[in-house]
């Protein structure tokens, strides 16, 4: 099986590409293949729609939260409440946002899912610092028009299947809260070379086996991780990581909660698994 996991951004250029790592799944040996750069979203849209079978993890929201969908007076369905968003351009969508919170109480301008909580993550409302409402609206609108299933929002080609991933959550398993990456060259440290290092040992280690499912063979890829200061490569296989254990899973609700919002949708992640 492919299995890809993509760190997403939303301004993709030749000095700051979506990144996507490409992995095949043998005997739960999740082994890396390629890193691709993605320079622009024609060429995300591509990958989206690549034939064959794969299961993919993109660091990027795939929804909003309820809140912010009923006080809009939006659908609550996924694909209808993006079919608004994707109608708007990108000056319309942060204007929105803007107008939005510009009159509510502090704490009530940019709200969270409830996996945003449990995964101590940014709204997806948010446009500065790590602009993750951006990339919610650059994102979620391709993987709409994608025939990809988005998993658990909307299921359609059993072949190719997209789920919502966040590298961090793997990541914090062994360095804690501590940084790893930095896209500024100056604050470029060894330091967070070091963080890097001590996540790949951690990948590749027995441990994640017990919780993954899969053996992480990175090749000669390994020094790249480490080389790449802004932590985008280290990211795709993060991703990648999250995906294999959702295809692990997908005859068990692709070990997701049954209950889930489906609104907003949901990571996955073994720490939010249908068991927990």
């Amino acid at each position: 099986m492919i299995i890809k996991g993509i760190d997403f951004t939303s301004a993709p250029s030749a000095k700051k590409p979506i990144t996507c790592a490409i992995c095949t799944l043998q005997n739960n040996h999740l082994i890396l293949q390629d890193i691709k750069s993605l320079i622009d979203f024609a060429q995300f849209e591509s990958e989206l729609s690549a034939e064959g079978e794969w299961f993919a993890g993109l660091d990027f929201p795939f929804g909003q939260s309820r809140t912010f969908i009923e006080n809009m007076g939006w659908p609550d369905n996924w694909q209808e409440y993006i079919t608004i968003v994707s109608s708007l351009c990108k000056d319309a969508f942060i204007e929105l946002l803007e107008n939005y919170k510009k009159d509510r109480q502090v704490g009530d301008k940019e709200h969270k899912r409830k996996i945003d909580v449990l995964a101590k993550a940014i709204s997806p409302q948010k446009l500065y610092g790590v602009p993750v409402g951006k990339m919610f609206f650059e994102g979620a609108k391709r993987l709409m028009k994608s025939p990809a299933s988005v998993i658990p929002l909307r299921k359609s080609d059993e072949n190719r299947v997209a789920f919502e991933a966040y590298p961090a959550l793997v990541a914090r398993r062994f360095i804690g809260n501590r940084s790893y990456k930095n896209d500024t060259k100056s604050k470029q440290t060894k330091e967070l070379e070091a963080s890097r290092i001590e996540i790949i040992k951690g990948i590749e280690a027995d441990a994640l086996q017990q919780e993954f499912g899969v053996k992480v063979v990175l090749n000669q890829y390994r020094e790249q991780l480490i080389n790449d200061a802004t932590g985008d490569r280290l990211d795709a296989v993060l991703c990648a990581i999250q995906a294999a254990w959702g295809y692990l899973n997908r005859h068990n609700n692709f070990g997701m909660p049954e209950n889930i919002d489906l609104a907003e949708g949901w990571i996955v992640d073994p720490m939010f698994s249908i068991s927990k």
